[in-house]
């Protein structure tokens, strides 16, 4: 009876506490008053964690107010997992990833491991809001009476979470119909101002038509002189058509005179054939339904005058006021001259735009680079070649300055340049300058540059135009070095000739020396000694000496040469590269070059850098000839043609001081010079080397200024072998 009672007892009391954690449940919403869903989940699980003596609970819920997915984690304090808070949330988030249906129990997991119970609560009926874990080391947990509490507290967080997101929804709506009304409140005030501003203008307008109306009732006695006045023809007519008012400058626009057209149908004298039935129609029906096209509007037509011709006119054509019958009044305005404006407007106008389109076209098919920069030097436009030539786009290059693509050392120069163009120092100039290419090469580019006047419409610009002389600027280094090279074999040339030249000079008065010697010899033994005769002797003998040695004197450089083989050659190439090497030089002097070479030359055997040499000695002579002509044209021409005896002629005519042709003789002379600054071997050297290609070198002044030098060699009938210079 005891233990019954006792039992009872204790019924009574898990019954009482059971009941008090429902009201206390039940009274949560109480202070969920504020309907915050973080505060909501926060409240509950302390409720739970304390009510049923879990270990932990674990909350995770979609939050109506921030959008997102929240979770949330409770442990109580005599949990006796070994684990983080943060690693127990882990590894509840990632259960509820993984084990969607929590309808049965969770696969084993730590928990487990640990002797704790987990027990899933959804909030809402499938779990729509979010989720509930519960964790609880008792064995039999839950018990009928805590899955009875979770449910319930499951529900009223669930209830006051719907409440939130209503509650949610509802301010946002309410912000939003504020916000309409605000929007629409202040778009009324707006047109009731409008509509307040409407009403003083039309007031206002009101005001002034009465006045309006005042005046041209007192005014009505000075229509005439209105009219009279009027620059613009005024035609007045009645419902019939007729003219009832034509003014002075109707008279004089049209031709008509006055008593003549009133009365008379206007359709029959001012409105062309051609538009006299639209005009009959549009007028009947307007008469019969008031609808028309014309009427207050301005119109453009052409009108007939009394010579027939037809003029272009705008009309504007109204309805007079007044009681009965319609009658109309129409205003004419000549346009002839308008449109003769507008014509040669559009005309203008087109041949803009035929010159942009040259421009365009000019632009963009030019041959040389073209760019437009601003004043600070940033590109502005390019055109393909100038694009082409620095490997960049238009796009690039307008991120760029001329000055961010040129090298260092041709900077300062350019900048300089630029501020005397700006500055009105110069009209434009011109610059040989290197550039960086995108890829990093160096292009050499000729650039002329000049300012561009600004407009009303566009402002001032710099236009550079440039030419890429890359491949100049390369040939002229090979010229300079085929310019030295060729040089360094002339002199190497020279000095064979000139060895075997100061040899023949040499060796003549070191014989007459020789000779004295002996002669003094022989007049000092005898008896007695002819002492006048020695002494005449030993002063030829110190004259022979002084000729050796001025020939000695001349002797500049001595080089080494080696042994070049002919070979078959064409005398027009060898003569058309001493010419490419020449140019720069040749037009530096002011020289007019003509090239006459002949076709189908025939081949000669030679050594061709001996024979460009003559070429070279020949132009360089001929040139040095007319540096000094200032009267005449420099005028140099160089010819090949066949001559007699298999034989092939190669002649410089130039147009210089020319020779006295008693120097002729002494021209191909050893040490013979002209010049101030010459050593006199040329033409030796020359003619030597022509006399060992078995051919001849002369000269012979012209019949007007001038000289002309030729010389001939064979033709390569036979081969000429192991020759050299003086032979």
């Amino acid at each position: 009876m005891d233990l019954q009672e006792k039992d009872s007892a204790g019924e009574i009391t898990r019954l009482q506490r059971c009941i008090n954690d429902l009201i206390s449940l039940l009274a949560l919403p109480a202070v969920w008053s504020v309907n915050e869903p973080k505060q909501i989940v926060h409240t509950l699980l302390d409720a739970l964690l304390r009510m049923l003596k879990l270990d932990f609970v674990f909350a995770r819920w979609e939050d109506p107010v921030a959008k997102a997915s929240l979770e949330l984690l409770r442990v109580a304090d005599s949990c006796k997992l070994k684990l983080p808070p943060q690693d127990i949330g882990g590894m509840l988030s990632n259960w509820l990833e993984r084990d969607r249906d929590v309808s049965r129990p969770p696969a084993p997991n730590r928990f487990e491991a640990e002797g704790i119970s987990i027990f899933p609560v959804r909030l809402d009926v499938h779990g729509e809001i979010g989720m509930i874990v519960v964790g609880s080391e008792r064995a039999d947990f839950p018990n009928l009476t805590e899955s009875l509490l979770l449910s319930v507290a499951a529900n009223e967080a669930s209830i006051g979470l719907r409440e939130a997101k209503l509650l949610s929804e509802q301010k946002r709506i309410a912000d939003e119909l504020d916000q309409r009304v605000e929007q629409r409140t202040r778009e009324l005030a707006e047109r009731n101002e409008e509509l307040k501003r409407e009403i003083v203008e039309r007031e206002l307008m009101a005001e002034r038509l009465r006045q309006e109306e005042s005046r041209l009732t007192q005014s009505e006695l000075h229509k005439s002189a209105i009219l009279n006045a009027a620059l613009d023809c005024v035609v007045a007519m009645n419902h019939e058509g007729r003219i009832t008012e034509f003014n002075p400058a109707a008279e004089r626009t049209l031709g008509y005179l006055r008593a003549d057209v009133l009365g008379q149908r206007l359709v029959d004298l001012i409105v062309p054939p051609s538009l006299r039935q639209k005009h009959r129609e549009g007028f009947g029906r307007y008469l019969a339904t008031g609808e028309s096209h014309v009427l207050g509007r301005r119109l453009e037509m052409t009108a007939l005058c009394s010579d027939g011709r037809e003029i272009p006119v705008e009309i504007a054509i109204t309805r007079i006021p007044q009681d009965g019958p319609p009658a109309f009044t129409g205003y004419l305005r000549d346009i002839t001259e308008r449109k003769r404006n507008e014509d040669a407007l559009h005309l203008a106008h087109a041949q803009i735009l035929r010159s942009e389109e040259r421009w365009r076209s000019v632009f963009e098919n030019s041959a040389v680079g073209v760019a437009l920069t601003d004043l600070n030097g940033r590109f502005i436009a390019a055109n393909p070649v100038y694009q082409k030539m620095l490997g960049y786009t238009e796009e690039e290059l307008q991120h760029l300055s001329f000055l961010d693509i040129t090298q260092e050392e041709f900077v300062e120069p350019s900048r300089t340049l630029v501020t005397e163009l700006l500055e009105g120092k110069r009209q434009q100039y011109q610059i040989e300058k290197a550039y960086r290419r995108k890829d990093g090469k160096t292009v050499w580019v000729r650039n002329n540059v000049s300012l561009v006047p600004g407009t009303e419409l566009a402002a001032r610009f710099l236009m550079a135009l440039s030419e890429d002389i890359t491949e100049h600027k390369l040939s002229e280094e090979a010229l300079a070095n085929a310019r030295s090279e060729l040089s360094k074999v002339a002199r190497i040339t020279s000095l064979g000739v000139l060895t075997a030249s100061i040899a023949h000079e040499i060796n003549q008065p070191l014989s007459g020396i020789v000779t004295n010697a002996s002669t003094c010899l022989r007049m000092l033994s005898g008896d007695p000694p002819n002492l006048e005769g020695a002494r005449e002797t030993a002063r030829r003998t110190i004259r022979d000496g002084n000729r050796a040695s001025d020939v000695v004197t001349r002797l500049r450089t001595l080089y080494g040469r080696k042994d070049i083989l002919p070979e078959a050659m064409d005398l027009n190439e060898a003569a058309r590269e001493v010419i490419s090497l020449s140019l720069t030089e040749l037009q530096r002097n002011r020289v007019v070059l003509r090239a006459d070479l002949a076709h189908n030359l025939p081949l000669i055997d030679g050594d061709r850098i001996q024979l460009q040499q003559v070429i070279l000695n020949l132009l360089r002579n001929a040139s040095d000839a007319m540096s000094t002509v200032d009267n005449r044209p420099r005028e140099l021409l160089i010819r090949t043609q066949r001559d007699d005896g298999n034989q092939v002629r190669l002649t410089m005519r130039d147009a210089g001081i020319g020779f006295a042709p008693e120097t002729a003789a002494n021209l191909f002379d050893a040490f013979y010079t002209t010049k101030n600054d010459g050593m006199g071997i040329g033409l030796s050297v020359s003619r030597s080397i022509v006399e060992a290609h078995r051919g001849r070198l002369w000269a012979a002044p012209n019949d007007g200024p001038g000289a002309t030098f030729s010389f001939t060699v064979p033709c390569a009938t036979t081969s000429v072998s192991g020759f050299q210079p003086g032979q």
